[in-house]
């Protein structure tokens, strides 16, 4: 059995039109999303600032304008 090693570099985040993300990347919401927990909807078009890259390609973390510490789904958000 081989044991690979996963480096940071070789892991792409893309969004949900395949371009790449990088920490620091604005992007906006595709669909209305509800916040887990609460009662807040976090709507389509909305533009979150600064995103960060987490070790899973498909999610990345960030802070909305009324939620702290979100983490989205990368097939829910476009670069703009």
């Amino acid at each position: 059995m081989t044991e690979y090693m996963v480096d940071e570099d070789d892991i792409k985040t893309k969004d949900g039109n395949g371009n790449l993300l990088q920490d620091g990347d604005s992007v906006q919401l595709i669909k209305d999303l509800p916040v887990k927990g609460s009662s807040i909807v976090l709507k389509r078009g909305t533009v979150i600032k600064g995103i960060r890259l987490t070790n899973d390609p498909n999610e990345i973390d960030c802070r909305a304008e009324k939620v702290k510490n979100l983490v989205l789904k990368t097939m829910f958000v476009k670069k703009v």
